[in-house]
């Protein structure tokens, strides 16, 4: 079966995810990290893609980036794996591929999830017990977006401008924010529009992109529950 198209409008932020094969490691040492931050940001650079939050997990990474031309994110991705797994073959003396297969992306709404995602990918190192607080994991965009670092991946986007009049309050802000409780439902709805290429936001959202790029954002909704008033009424209307 062939795959859908993914959702692609210059001007709106992807969520990137792209995996070594069998979930296997893809960065070892602080050389393999640098290459692909490198690679990295000399790819946004060249495709015209700001980048607004990454983390380099040791078997894949997440990217949080907002693409000005159509094909910028797929160019972007075929230049770091492709020179990625250059280095990598050639530094571990191996060859074939390296990547679980093609990268996984959503197009989502930054009104409502820009900040939930990039809270979400910075995480990571959390989530996984690699570190016990985000600002101690040293490949991810927290110490930009939180603490005020240099990073030169990283362009604020204009949701995360809106924290506050000056950085220091932004960082302040999007700092208390990453602290709070996960969301659980989000996060799930996050990890599923992104596995599955849906795109990431609410049904006015969602209506918009339909109209956009004529086609369906959202995956059809199954039957409702039948022994609900609700369903059977819609039977009996057609509705």
């Amino acid at each position: 079966m062939a795959r859908l198209p993914r959702f692609v409008l210059p001007g709106y932020p992807q969520h990137v995810i792209q995996r070594g094969h069998n979930r296997e490691r893809i960065l070892y040492d602080e050389e393999d990290y640098w290459f692909m931050w490198e690679k990295l940001g000399a790819a946004a650079e060249k495709f015209d893609c700001e980048l607004h939050a990454y983390v380099l997990m040791p078997n894949h990474f997440h990217l949080l980036l907002t693409p000005h031309t159509d094909n910028g994110v797929g160019k972007l991705m075929q230049y770091v794996g492709r020179y990625y797994v250059q280095h990598f073959n050639f530094r571990y003396a191996r060859s074939g591929t390296l990547w679980e297969g093609r990268y996984r992306a959503t197009l989502l709404d930054p009104k409502d999830y820009l900040l939930a995602v990039s809270h979400y990918i910075e995480a990571n190192p959390v989530r996984a017990g690699l570190v016990d607080d985000n600002a101690e994991y040293d490949w991810s965009s927290y110490g930009a977006n939180a603490l005020g670092a240099d990073d030169a991946l990283v362009t604020p986007h204009r949701e995360y401008l809106r924290l506050g009049r000056g950085a220091k309050a932004r960082q302040n802000a999007y700092a208390k924010q990453s602290r709070m409780p996960e969301d659980k439902a989000r996060v799930t709805r996050i990890r599923d529009a992104t596995n599955k290429a849906w795109v990431l936001g609410e049904s006015r959202f969602c209506n918009t992109i339909e109209s956009e790029l004529n086609r369906r954002a959202l995956p059809r909704q199954r039957g409702g529950d039948r022994r609900s008033a609700a369903y059977r009424l819609a039977r009996s209307t057609n509705l």
